[in-house]
């Protein structure tokens, strides 16, 4: 029994070894994968220490022998637009790579607008989903992984799809309508190299090299050096605690509250869309359920259908005539459920939706489809409704520090999702970040040249094109003009422009009040393909900004304000008054100005300010209808001028 058990132990570590030997190629070197054109390629890998390597590919042949520890890389002279190709690589194993096309690769990163996938909008671009049929446009979408510890020798796995109308569906939305308006123009294959983690800021996008000259951040990397120290970070912490719950009625009692033999009793109305802490339930956080009955016509019955809920704070259980019919566990996605036949009937139906708010307003999102959708007929859902509080949870109780988040943490990020890349050429990077730094946009334009430094140092080009999207607008409305952290952070985005081979689209009228995901991710990718057209591709005649704030001079009781990037002229979208113009004297106490384009400034005066020193414009969160724009099409930026 010993020795056959001897013998297994020795085939298993011959099996090990031999498995350890074998060619292996990062996840990126894959079939269907797009090579950056017009460049030196690299080609990676990792085999036996000492072994042998053959790469085959484009009529050239090279041979490499492995480092001791078994790193192995080659290049490959600059090839022309076209493909596919294939390449053969041999050592002990023997791969084949498929379907490789030479184009432009761009690295596209930041937050969760740059992940929004076109599910997620499938809804307002149907057609453009319908039609998708590119297959030289192709998408490598990263997993996310964190690390502070290390850096990782390879991206978690993934692979290159390419555009069709089921495979565009997994694309990040404005990295698709980018590429697509670039392989419109251009005709050249497109790789999107989709490396984005929602909710995270820009501080972990960054080597430790990169951020040392942010103190606050360069001495948070420092203690990740110590491993006692990280150890007790990565050591679960105690969550918050409440006191015991008592369970929700709406599922303890003897008749569940979504069936349909349960008799409602002390229900109260409500208006949906809302939260419920606006109509009359005050400091409630736990579940609470909704409940509206309709009538179906007979020609309806039976019929399969969709039941669209806007957005709803935070998680939700969905029933239709007593059968649940979708359920999401946080408050981002549109919800987008479907009804299968036979389940409506004529007569009465009920919808009952059972949410679930562990803090801040709960509720249904207001300003978003709430709709049942059978066939041609779409019925809306929004009125009056009725709920009834099932479970409420006592107020949270943090001991200690809330728990680590190495994606929250400066390199976090970099670490696995940006170092293992950095052998791939890339025509540039597209950046889409800033939600998650609104809290201090003081700092936000040193992290983000920081960042873009950085980047291009790792790439080796400290030319690389650089493309981002400012933030949108976003939050309520403010009628009277007022301070804003996105409105510092997107002046901080503005001023990174004053780096060489940046360009900005911005986005200041694409927005939606309630969503920090606007679903309009069209315009965004159209405006950063427009800002790639002139930094990247050197189309110098094309104006691929909005109004962008160049000086402003006083001239009596009005301020004169210049801009670059008017092309054809300045104008007023669709007509009227200038709106968002505010103006002030030393005190920078500002009001509402009268503005008006003369030739190509905007001259902006007001009778309450008689000696001006400040002017503002669109300085808000979401700012009310900012109607400047080229005679383009394209929106000016926000900007002040009393820092």
């Amino acid at each position: 029994m010993r020795s056959t058990r001897y013998i297994l132990i020795l085939c298993l570590l011959a099996y090990t070894a031999l498995a350890k030997a074998d060619i292996r190629l990062p996840a990126l070197i894959s079939d269907g994968m797009v090579l950056q054109r017009n460049t030196i390629l690299n080609v990676w890998g990792w085999a036996q220490p000492g072994e042998k390597v053959e790469i085959k590919f484009a009529g050239k042949s090279i041979r490499v022998t492995t480092n001791g520890t078994g790193n192995w890389l080659v290049k490959f002279p600059p090839l022309k637009a076209g493909g596919p190709y294939i390449m053969d690589i041999k050592g002990k194993n023997h791969i084949l790579v498929n379907d490789i096309l030479i184009g432009d690769v761009w690295f596209c990163s930041g937050q969760s607008n740059m992940v929004l996938p076109m599910d997620r909008v499938k809804e307002k671009y149907l057609d453009e989903i319908e039609n998708a049929n590119f297959p030289q446009i192709r998408n490598f979408f990263l997993p996310t992984v964190s690390d502070v510890a290390k850096v990782h020798e390879d991206t978690p796995p993934g692979k290159w799809l390419a555009a069709n109308p089921a495979n565009v569906l997994t694309f990040g939305a404005a990295s698709w309508f980018f590429a697509k308006q670039l392989y419109s123009k251009y005709h050249v294959p497109v790789g999107i190299i989709n490396s984005s983690v929602g909710g995270t800021p820009i501080q972990a996008w960054i080597t430790a090299e990169g951020i040392k000259e942010i103190p606050q951040y360069s001495s948070r990397v420092e203690k990740f050096k110590d491993t006692a120290y990280l150890a007790s970070l990565l050591k679960p912490k105690p969550t918050a605690k409440t006191d015991d719950l008592q369970p929700d009625k709406g599922l303890t009692e003897a008749v569940k509250w979504y069936d349909t033999t349960y008799v409602p009793n002390h229900w109260h109305h409500f208006w949906m869309p809302g939260y419920w802490a606006d109509q009359g339930v005050k400091n409630l956080n736990g579940v609470v359920w909704f409940r509206k009955e309709i009538n179906l016509p007979t020609d309806v019955a039976g019929k399969p259908g969709k039941l669209l809920m806007g957005r709803i704070v935070d998680a939700d259980q969905t029933y239709v005539n007593g059968k649940l019919v979708g359920n999401i566990t946080y408050q981002y996605p549109p919800r987008r459920y479907e009804v299968p036949s036979g389940l409506l009937k004529a007569g009465k139906n009920t919808i009952v939706i059972r949410i679930t708010n562990t803090a801040g307003k709960g509720g249904f999102v207001p300003d978003k489809s709430n709709d049942l959708i059978i066939g041609d007929q779409r019925i809306d859902l929004r009125g009056d409704w009725t709920y009834k509080v099932g479970q409420v949870f006592s107020p949270a109780k943090y001991e200690g520090e809330a728990p680590f988040s190495a994606q929250n943490e400066p390199t976090g990020l970099y670490n696995t999702m940006v170092a293992p890349v950095i052998n791939y050429r890339v025509k540039g990077f597209v950046w889409y970040q800033g939600e998650a730094n609104s809290g201090k946009p003081n700092e936000y334009l040193s992290l983000l040249k920081a960042l873009i430094t950085d980047w291009r140092s790792k790439w080796g080009d400290n030319k690389l094109p650089f493309v981002y999207a400012q933030l949108p607008n976003f939050m309520e409305v403010q009628y009277s003009p007022s301070e804003s952290q996105w409105a510092e952070l997107r002046e901080a985005q503005l001023k990174a422009l004053s780096i060489p081979n940046t360009g900005m689209a911005v986005t200041i009228d694409v927005g939606e009040w309630n969503d920090i995901h606007p679903l309009d991710k069209k315009d965004v990718g159209e405006r950063l393909a427009l800002a790639a057209e002139k930094v990247a591709y050197g189309d110098q005649a094309i104006v691929s900004s909005g109004p962008l704030f160049q000086s402003a001079k006083v001239d009596g009781d009005k301020i004169l304000v210049s801009f670059s990037s008017i092309g054809k002229g300045l104008m007023v979208k669709e007509g009227g008054e200038l709106q968002q113009f505010a103006i002030a004297g030393s005190d920078k106490k500002f009001v509402w100005g009268v503005a008006k384009i003369e030739g190509n400034q905007v001259v902006v005066s007001s009778p309450q300010i008689p000696h001006p020193a400040y002017v503002r414009y669109a300085w808000a969160d979401n700012p009310e209808n900012p109607n400047l724009y080229n005679q383009e099409g394209l929106p000016a930026s926000p900007f002040r001028t009393d820092q």
